[in-house]
């Protein structure tokens, strides 16, 4: 499937989602900024896929993430964090949304599985009650938190410092 095909709008996700639901899969939802995309994603994204037969991944848009993250952020558009993301082949499909977390998408998709980084235990998912009101499992997934985009913006900012990953 050609990348572009994978990033879809929230109403052409409804049919994806019901036709894969039709032949009994188990569908996973996963969310996050991506900006910057960097091993810790990946090995986010693996981990979710693990967890089901189908992967959507939620991307914050632009104002959304400048709401979450602060000025000078992000650093891509909203619709190449979503091409770089849907690249990967563990990712079935991209949805971007503007609010400023999952719950709404939750409730609208009903995914079987949440998935959600280590930088968050089951107590800390800002999602989880929706979660537990519509009977999806959370799962926390993913390498320990040892990535992330603000560090790495600031290790840019320093001499050549290269780490092993």
């Amino acid at each position: 499937m050609d990348t572009r095909e994978k990033i879809v709008s929230r109403e052409g996700l409804h049919g994806i989602i019901e036709e894969h639901r039709q032949s009994g899969k188990k569908i996973v939802f996963a969310n996050g900024v991506f900006d910057l995309l960097h091993v810790g994603h990946v090995r986010y994204l693996q981990a979710a896929r693990a967890e089901g037969d189908l992967l959507v991944v939620g991307i914050n848009s632009d104002a959304s993430t400048r709401k979450l993250k602060g000025e000078g952020r992000p650093i891509l558009t909203e619709r190449a964090r979503a091409a770089l993301v849907a690249a990967l082949k563990s990712v079935n499909y991209v949805v971007i949304f503007d609010e400023p977390d999952v719950k709404h998408l939750l409730r609208e998709f009903q995914p079987d599985v949440h998935a959600k980084g280590t930088d968050y235990t089951p107590d800390t998912v800002p999602e989880r009650d929706m979660a537990a009101l519509l009977g999806i499992r959370v799962a926390i997934v993913g390498d320990p938190k040892d990535h992330s985009t603000r560090d790495l913006l600031a290790r840019l900012r320093q001499p050549n410092d290269a780490r092993d990953i």
